[in-house]
């Protein structure tokens, strides 16, 4: 692994200069900071020349290109924070499960965990060791990164990442993970807390490598109802939370589809990230108003055109005020939106002071 000491040196006061981190700790900023939820991909064509001679999974886990794909972005549109290029089911590889990805049908888990067997054939392992190179990534992309700019890390959710192993692949109608959710509970519960231990030490080592935060994705958290998330979800994310708490990094918590689950108040994040479906202010009443926020332009908008783009982005700022605020994407950024479409967004954001 690279020198990750050299990855987290500081210079004094550095990390105030950070818009990103100022506002995930609930400063008052008059321009909120920016960035955007998969900045680094399909229509950027600098990303696609990359992948032209370079698969997915070998991006993700070719530490010189990792890095030079997640530095894109910034390079472009001078974000205030650049995301690690990765996917949340690298882990499945060291796990035993067998990770895949078919054009037009996205990911693959080529064993499924869809009973006691499947679960414990599971294999435990270090973080530090099977994805060393990951960690590299992250090491080196803080290094190249300016001293103004935030790198967030990230993992997925335990539930979220249990769906892909039991679903085999991107789960839909979900019907797989209900049966087990339902029918061996004990079984689904020893794979979340695997999932658990797996996601904290992959997130401390993560922040050891160089990541100034965290975001984990629950992307399909919101397929529960809420008696549901809080029986099966919450205490795996509060015992997540509680353990990278003492980082003393900004811990992002992404739940897609989610604004019926009043207990994610309880999870232990700092930072909620919103998708649209959830008004700023609707977002404030239910986590407070020191609670930091992030969100939430429907990605869809950035298809339409410059005075809708405007208008919606001027709606939002105007509504989320200036403190604890970060601004985003209510979910990832889609293959097709035009280039000129992100720069009329951020003229937007950046000019909210006049």
């Amino acid at each position: 692994m690279l020198d990750i000491t050299l990855a987290r040196q500081r210079k004094s006061g550095e990390v105030e200069t950070h818009r990103f981190l100022r506002a995930a700790r609930g400063e008052t900023l008059e321009i909120p900071p920016v960035w955007l939820m998969r900045q680094a991909g399909r229509y950027l064509p600098e990303y696609l020349a990359v992948r032209a001679n370079n698969d997915f999974i070998k991006v993700c886990r070719t530490p010189d290109l990792a890095c030079e794909v997640t530095l894109q972005p910034i390079r472009r549109f001078d974000f205030d924070a650049a995301i690690l290029f990765s996917d949340i089911l690298i882990p499945a590889i060291p796990l035993g499960a067998g990770l895949h990805f078919d054009a037009g049908h996205g990911p693959v888990i080529d064993r499924p965990v869809r009973c006691r067997r499947d679960v414990e054939a599971l294999k435990e392992f270090e973080p530090r060791e099977e994805l060393a190179d990951v960690l590299d990534a992250v090491a080196m992309i803080r290094s190249e990164l300016s001293a103004d700019k935030a790198l967030i890390g990230f993992a997925g959710a335990p539930f979220t990442l249990a769906t892909y192993l039991i679903e085999g692949g991107k789960p839909d109608p979900f019907r797989h993970t209900k049966k087990m959710m339902y029918s061996d509970p004990q079984s689904f519960s020893i794979l979340l807390e695997k999932l658990a231990d797996m996601t904290i030490e992959y997130m401390k080592a993560m922040v050891e490598s160089g990541a100034d935060a965290i975001q984990l994705f629950d992307t399909w958290g919101g397929i529960l109802t809420d008696n549901e998330y809080r029986a099966v979800n919450l205490p795996v994310l509060q015992r997540v939370f509680s353990e990278l708490n003492s980082l003393d990094v900004p811990l992002i918590y992404f739940v897609l589809n989610g604004m019926h689950l009043q207990s994610t108040t309880e999870t232990g994040a700092s930072v909620y990230g919103l998708d649209w479906r959830m008004s700023i202010s609707q977002a404030r009443q239910r986590f407070g108003h020191d609670t930091a926020l992030q969100g939430n332009l429907d990605p869809v908008l950035l298809l339409t055109d410059e005075h809708t783009i405007r208008t919606s982005a001027r709606s939002i700022l105007n509504e989320a005020g200036h403190r604890g605020f970060i601004f985003n994407l209510g979910h990832g950024i889609l293959p097709d939106t035009p280039i000129h479409h992100v720069e009329v967004l951020l003229d937007e954001i950046r000019g909210a002071s006049r």
